[in-house]
C-alpha cells in the first residue's frame, strides 16, 4: 500500500521541498508524490517538469501526478501546505474530498496562525506545526530558484501519534531534506516567526532588500525595533525563546544573501496580494490582546494597509 503525499502550493517552499520529494520517490512503489497546482504552473510542470535552479546547478523533477481536481488527486496520507496564508481556507476547501480523517496535515506557511485556522476546517485531523528556513522564490511558473546554502525544515506536534511523526521524518530524510522532528515545536515556530515577521514588515515598509537594511543605520533601527516588539509579545504569551533571540535573528539575517528580500516585499513589488494579515497585523492584534505596545508594527500596518486595499 502506497503512502500518498500531497504538496499544496508550488512556490518557493512547496516547490523546493516538494521537488526533493518527487526526485527521491520518482521510481518508488511505496511512496506517491502528488503536486496540487493549477493554471500555468500546472501546465508547465506537466509539459516540462518542475525545474529547481540552485546557485551552481539545476534539476528537473516530475511528480507522480499533478492536478487541481480532487477526483484525480485522490485520498492523501500526508498533506504539506505551502500556499500563501491568505489562501488557506479557499485552497484547502477546494480539495476537502482528498482529506480523510487519517490525513496528517503539515502547514509550512509564513505565520503562526495556520494550524488553528486549518483545525477549524478539519477538526478531526492531526494538524502539525512546522516552519522552514530557506531563501527561494518562483522564477517563472514551474521554475523555483533557491539562493544560498541555508535550508532547514522543522515540524512537530503535541498530539499526533509519534509513529506518524517518525514516519514523516524518515520520508524527509530519505529525500535528503534537512528536517528536524522537534519536541517544543511552538517555540521553534515562533523563533522562525520572529525572523520572518520582522523581515517582511521591514522590507515591505522600507521598500528595501536585506543588504540595504543592514547597511543603513536608520533602516536597521526600524528592523531592530520590530524585533524588540515581537519578542516582548512572545515572552508575554509564554513562549520560551532564547535570551539572545534578537542577536541570533540579526546574525541569521547577516548570513542571508544581501540581494534577497522577503516574499511579502516581492509580492508588493509585483502588485500581488500579500500576507499583511498574518505577518504584521497579527502582531498588532495580539499586542492589543496581551496589552503589549507595538508602535513600530502599527506604523508598518498603517502604511501597508493602504497598499493592500488597492490590490
Amino acid at each position: 500500500m502506497q503512502t500518498r503525499i500531497g504538496i499544496l502550493g508550488l512556490g518557493g517552499v512547496g516547490g523546493y521541498f516538494g521537488g526533493l520529494l518527487a526526485k527521491a520517490y520518482a521510481d518508488s512503489e511505496t511512496v506517491d508524490i502528488v503536486f496540487i497546482a493549477r493554471g500555468l504552473t500546472k501546465q508547465n510542470v506537466i509539459e516540462n517538469g518542475l525545474k529547481i535552479v540552485l546557485d551552481d546547478s539545476e534539476m528537473t523533477v516530475f511528480p507522480s501526478k499533478i492536478s487541481d481536481h480532487p477526483e484525480e488527486i485522490g485520498k492523501l496520507d500526508y498533506l504539506i501546505c505551502a500556499t500563501k496564508t491568505y489562501d488557506i481556507e479557499s485552497s484547502l476547501s477546494s480539495i476537502a474530498k482528498c482529506i480523510t480523517k487519517n490525513t496528517v496535515i503539515l502547514p509550512l506557511y509564513n505565520g503562526v496562525d495556520a494550524p488553528e485556522r486549518i483545525s477549524i476546517l478539519f477538526p478531526d485531523n492531526e494538524v502539525l506545526q512546522g516552519c522552514v528556513y530557506i531563501v527561494s522564490k518562483i522564477e517563472t511558473p514551474g521554475t523555483i530558484r533557491k539562493m544560498g546554502f541555508y535550508e532547514k525544515l522543522f515540524f512537530g506536534s503535541d498530539t499526533a501519534p509519534i509513529g506518524k511523526l517518525r514516519n514523516l521524518q524518515v520520508l524527509f530524510q530519505q529525500a535528503h531534506i534537512q528536517s528536524f522532528l522537534v519536541e517544543n515545536i511552538d517555540d521553534t515556530v515562533w523563533e522562525k516567526f520572529v525572523f520572518i515577521s520582522a523581515l517582511a514588515s521591514a522590507t515591505s515598509y522600507l521598500d528595501q532588500n536585506i543588504g540595504q537594511i543592514l547597511q543603513s543605520p536608520e533602516s536597521r533601527q526600524v528592523y531592530v525595533a520590530l524585533l524588540h516588539e515581537i519578542t516582548l509579545l512572545a515572552a508575554v504569551k509564554g513562549l520560551n525563546l532564547p535570551d539572545d533571540i534578537i542577536i541570533q535573528t540579526i546574525l541569521k539575517l547577516e548570513k542571508t544573501p544581501y540581494e534577497a528580500t522577503s516574499s511579502m516585499h516581492r509580492d508588493i513589488l509585483a502588485g500581488n496580494n500579500f500576507e499583511l494579515a498574518s505577518l504584521t497585523e497579527y502582531i498588532v492584534n495580539e499586542g492589543m490582546k496581551y496589552e503589549v505596545e507595538t508602535p513600530t508594527y502599527r506604523m508598518v500596518l498603517d502604511k501597508l494597509s493602504k497598499i493592500v486595499s488597492l490590490v
